[in-house]
Formats: structure tokens, C-alpha cells, sequence
């Protein structure tokens, strides 16, 4: 998709929104609407997400062992806006933000946790931990006063695309209900 690689391009360079929503408008050629702008990048992104996380699934991503894009991160060997480390979880923003804050948390062990549908009892510590870590850091963010949402995306229908657990924390903004 030309569109989201524009985008994805323009994100990954630490751009504003409206740089990203010019750069899918210049690869698009047609002059639309500023709220025609959102929908059709919102569009493009989910759509985007739930093909990867199709092709994640039928290339066995979930029990291949492979190192992620996560563990890759928590080693170093790809650079992140880190926000907040500890010795059993990382945070850090997310290059397509689906709201004003937007960061992913996730445990630094991956181990068999690739989706929490994986968890038994012996993750109930590490899975508190991130909860709570979840909130020490939605507050740290300006998130304490109007709230937040914490999202896991678990397996092909959830459309979780890396196959190592992780909560995205979104908010900034009021989130609408249903989700998906």
C-alpha cells in the first residue's frame, strides 16, 4: 500500500500529524476534506493492521521463536522514544499514535507470553505489574485527571500483528465506544 508506506515513512522520522496526513494526501493526488483526511488514514492504518496481523499468523509468527521488533527494542538493536524502564517491563510511544498519547508497555521476557491467551498462572505477577505500570505511566503522561484506555490485541481476530505481549495505553482524547 504506497499510501501507508508514505505515512509510515513520514511517522518513523518523528513528524507532526499534519506532515503524516499530507504526505497520504500527496500520495492519494485527490484534494478531500480535512475530516475525510482522519477517516481515510484511520482507514488505511486499521485496514494495514489487520492484514499484518493475518500474515502473523499464517507465518507461524506466534511459536517460531524469533527474536521481535519488541525484543529488538528491549536490546537496543532498534532505537525507541523510551519513556519508562524497569527491570520487568519497558514503555515507549508508538510511531502511529492513535491518539494525543499513545505507548505500548511490554514485558522484557517474552518467553511462551507471545499473547496473553498464552498466560497461566505463573505470569499473574509480571501481568499485574504491567497493569500497574500501565497506569504509573498513563499518569506520568498527563492521563491521571480524564482517564485512559488499555488495549491487548490477542491473536489473528485481535488483530495482534507481534507475536510478544504488549498493552498499548491510548488517551488525550475521548476514545469512542464500541472500539473495532
Amino acid at each position: 500500500m504506497p499510501c501507508l508506506d508514505a505515512v509510515l515513512k513520514v511517522c518513523r522520522r518523528g513528524a507532526d500529524k499534519q506532515s503524516r496526513v499530507a504526505a497520504l494526501l500527496k500520495q492519494s493526488q485527490q484534494p478531500i476534506s480535512t475530516t475525510e483526511q482522519r477517516q481515510d488514514r484511520k482507514h488505511v492504518v486499521a485496514m494495514s493492521e489487520v492484514e499484518k496481523a493475518k500474515n502473523a499468523a499464517a507465518s507461524g509468527a506466534a511459536t517460531s521463536g524469533e527474536p521481535t521488533i519488541f525484543d529488538k527494542i528491549i536490546s537496543k538493536e532498534i532505537p525507541a522514544d523510551i519513556i519508562y524502564e524497569d527491570d520487568q517491563c519497558l514503555a515507549f510511544r508508538d510511531i502511529q499514535p492513535q491518539g494525543p498519547v499513545h505507548f505500548l508497555l511490554i514485558p522484557k521476557q517474552r518467553g511462551a507470553l507471545t499473547r496473553l491467551s498464552n498466560a497461566d498462572e505463573s505470569y499473574k505477577g509480571l501481568l499485574g505489574h504491567l497493569l500497574f505500570t500501565a497506569q504509573h505511566v498513563a499518569k506520568q503522561e498527563g492521563l491521571g485527571k480524564n482517564g485512559f484506555r488499555v488495549v491487548v490485541n490477542d491473536g489473528p481476530d485481535g488483530s495482534q500483528s507481534v507475536y510478544h505481549l504488549h498493552l498499548h495505553v491510548i488517551g488525550g482524547r475521548q476514545m469512542a465506544w464500541p472500539p473495532g
